[in-house]
């Protein structure tokens, strides 16, 4: 178990995205806190794979987030596969790099569907259970891409600064009833997804270095830490923050 956790242990947790990435780092994580961790992601085959990895009591549930129609349904046989879930950590997310001048109206609403509209409707659906249990943390994942401007992200920057301003407005519906809602703003994080854009790219890696502090690249645990600590019992008393996890990365010169 990861020590000061205790708290977690046999507690239901759903994470989206879980298949891979900074998702996978979180399952593996929640498992090794003795959660019983649900992971969902449109990648069964990576989910397969996902489940061998992390061990533990771990169930898996192939669904594409974008049918938001879905989403009850969905709730509705992970809780009674699992139970009830007592936390729920949004990882799932995808980014396109593209002019401004060059995206069309679908590739913006793709991104945004996904990581914003898909991420509320999932969320709300997980809500209606823990606010009549009056019990509950909610961890949305946002990116330091909302922190900055960052050029050709505009869809991807879009979304994420939502996601910040869902946090703040959720924390403040819900938290009379018990349910925290917090975010989390990853810096450049060593993942598939990253490490396809930085190496390919050098120039922009060698500008992500000199402004980071650190002076290197977070690693997914990193993130999954923070995880973590906000859904336990030591963050009993926050609340609609967004927590960077980037080396400094967004106070960097």
């Amino acid at each position: 178990m990861v020590m000061g956790y205790e708290d977690l242990q046999g507690r239901n947790v759903l994470i989206t995205g879980g298949a891979s990435g900074i998702g996978l780092a979180v399952a593996r994580a929640f498992s090794a806190s003795r959660s019983n961790v649900a992971i969902v992601d449109r990648n069964k085959e990576k989910l397969d794979l996902a489940k061998k990895e992390v061990g533990g009591n771990v169930s898996c549930f192939p669904f594409d987030l974008n049918e938001i129609d879905r989403c009850s349904e969905l709730i509705g046989r992970i809780v009674n596969s699992v139970g009830e879930v007592d936390v729920l950590v949004n990882c799932a997310g995808v980014n396109l790099k593209k002019a401004a001048l060059a995206i069309s109206n679908q590739e913006y609403k793709d991104v945004v569907q996904t990581n914003q509209t898909a991420v509320f409707a999932l969320t709300r659906e997980v809500a209606k259970s823990m606010v009549a249990r009056r019990t509950g943390s909610i961890i949305m994942i946002s990116s330091m891409a909302s922190q900055y401007g960052i050029p050709e992200v505009i869809a991807y920057t879009a979304s994420k600064s939502a996601v910040e301003g869902m946090t703040r407005a959720l924390a403040v519906e819900w938290s009379p009833f018990g349910v925290r809602v917090n975010c989390i703003a990853p810096g450049f994080i060593v993942t598939p997804m990253s490490s396809k854009a930085l190496d390919s790219d050098p120039e922009r890696k060698k500008r992500v270095l000199s402004r980071t502090p650190m002076g290197r690249l977070g690693e997914p645990s990193d993130v999954a830490n923070a995880a973590l600590f906000l859904a336990s019992e030591q963050s009993k008393y926050i609340t609609g923050i967004v927590l960077p996890v980037d080396g400094g990365n967004s106070i960097g010169f």
